[in-house]
């Protein structure tokens, strides 16, 4: 869509790319919620998510709905891009990354997902440290905060070998029932002492057009 220039933007990696959500990579990337391969053991998504649908059709439905709704949402109070993680020109999970009140806090927080082929190769952390570097390198952002229950030692991993440093505790539910999560922070100085220069910012200058971040 040559009239919504926020599709065009992309964030590449020697690894990985993560490209903005379109339609048509959705409708690529759908068969791997359709067949339940974004499910972990013990569950890292909290509620409500559209995950927790057992029916498959549904649980596509419901998830673009939340896609559509999220992308629509473009304000000052929020707003939220969302990304498809490609591998060899193949879709195989998501990076989200959105403001809160950017323009007075300068803070971004993420969400993602894998798909359970193509864990255990290190593309968790590829894929958050690509939206990092779109984050405070191509954004602006003063800080990144991230969360994760106590069990997800996979993110909290992430977290710590990125830099991100202890922020607390809280509780949420998953599937009705209370678990404990971990919060976590990476301020701008502590990125800058590792950023990379190996990955690259494209299009980027519609997040600056179109984003409400000053």
């Amino acid at each position: 869509m040559d009239s919504y220039p926020l599709f065009k933007v992309r964030v590449s990696t020697p690894v990985l790319s993560l490209h903005a959500a379109t339609d048509e990579l959705l409708d690529r990337l759908s068969g791997v919620v359709r067949a339940g391969k974004m499910h972990a053991e013990p569950s890292p998504y909290d509620d409500p998510i559209s995950f927790y649908e057992p029916d498959p059709d549904l649980r596509v439905a419901k998830w673009l709905r939340s896609m559509w709704r999220g992308r629509g949402t473009v304000e000052a109070e929020k707003w939220r891009l969302y990304f498809v993680v490609m591998v060899d020109g193949e879709p195989i999970g998501m990076q989200d990354v959105w403001g809160v009140e950017f323009a007075t806090f300068g803070t971004v927080t993420s969400f993602s997902w894998l798909s359970s082929d193509h864990r255990g190769r290190g593309y968790g952390q590829e894929m958050r440290t690509a939206m990092l570097h779109l984050a405070f390198e191509g954004l602006g952002a003063k800080e990144a905060t991230s969360d994760a229950f106590v069990d997800n030692q996979g993110s909290n991993a992430i977290s710590r070998n990125l830099g991100y440093e202890p922020n607390g505790a809280d509780w949420a539910t998953r599937q009705g029932e209370p678990v404990l999560l971990n919060r976590w922070r990476l301020t701008r100085s502590t990125w800058e002492k590792h950023r990379r220069d190996d990955i690259q910012l494209h299009n980027i200058e519609a997040c600056h057009a179109f984003l409400p971040l000053i």
